[in-house]
C-alpha cells in the first residue's frame, strides 16, 4: 500500500524515480516517486512520525519497496566501472560496492517492509548543511553523511562523524526500534520491520496511487 494512505504527513523524497541518485538516472521499476510498504510497516512508521512531530520534526523517506528488477539494475550498473565518486562512493570502487556490502544482490526492500529514511526539522531554516556524500537537498538534521553515502562513515556506530550526528543517529535508531524496526549496522538510514509479514521478494513497479 502507499504510505500516504496511512500517514500523508511523512515527507517522501524517492530519489530512484529520478536522476538524483548514485546511478544518475531513474532506476528500472520506479514509474513514480512513491513510497509503497506493507500495512504493518506503514503503520509502524506512523508511530515514529507521531513522536517526531511532537519535537517539531518529521520523517523523510528516501526509498521503500524496491522491485527485484531495480535491484538487478543496480547490481548490473556496478559492473561497468572501477571509478570512485566523491558524492556517492568516495573510497570504494564502483565494481566493489556489492562485495563490500553496500549493495545487495537480493534486497530486503523487495519484501516491502524495509525503508531508507532520515529526520528533518519541520522548519527548514534549522536544517543542517548538505552533507558532502549521499542524498543532498533533503533539509535534514545532521547525520554525518547523507542517505546512500557508500562509505565506512555511514556505519551507524561510526566515530568518524560529529557528536551531533551521532546523537541524531541514536535518536533515529531508538525511535525505529521502539516501533519494531531493526537497523542495518552498515547504514544508519536502513531499517527493516522485525516481524515483517512477507519473506518473498516482489517485482511489480512502483507507481502512484
Amino acid at each position: 500500500m502507499h504510505l500516504s494512505e496511512v500517514d500523508s504527513s511523512i515527507r517522501q523524497d524517492i530519489r530512484y524515480a529520478g536522476a538524483g541518485n548514485f546511478l544518475g538516472r531513474p532506476v528500472k521499476g520506479y514509474a513514480a516517486p512513491a513510497c509503497i510498504l506493507t500495512r504493518q510497516a506503514a503503520e509502524a512508521l506512523a508511530k515514529v512520525q507521531a513522536a517526531l512531530k511532537a519535537d517539531g520534526e518529521t520523517l523523510v523517506v528516501i526509498d521503500c519497496y524496491r522491485p527485484k528488477r531495480a535491484v538487478a539494475d543496480m547490481v548490473e550498473w556496478t559492473k561497468s566501472g572501477k571509478e570512485t565518486n566523491a558524492e556517492w562512493y568516495p573510497a570504494v570502487q564502483r565494481n566493489r560496492l556489492v562485495a563490500e556490502g553496500y549493495l545487495a544482490r537480493r534486497s530486503a526492500h523487495s519484501r516491502g517492509s524495509t525503508v531508507d529514511l532520515t529526520i528533518a526539522p519541520l522548519d527548514d531554516a534549522s536544517a543542517a548543511p548538505d552533507p558532502a556524500c549521499g542524498v543532498r537537498g533533503a533539509k535534514t538534521l545532521e547525520f554525518g553523511t547523507g542517505v546512500d553515502c557508500m562509505d565506512p562513515a555511514s556505519a551507524t556506530a561510526s566515530n568518524d562523524v560529529s557528536k551531533t550526528a551521532r546523537k541524531s543517529r541514536e535518536k533515529l535508531v531508538r525511535l525505529m526500534r521502539e516501533a519494531g524496526f531493526r537497523n542495518y549496522a552498515r547504514e544508519w538510514w536502513h531499517f527493516t520491520l522485525a516481524d515483517e509479514p512477507f519473506r518473498q521478494p516482489f517485482d511489480f513497479d512502483v507507481t502512484g496511487k
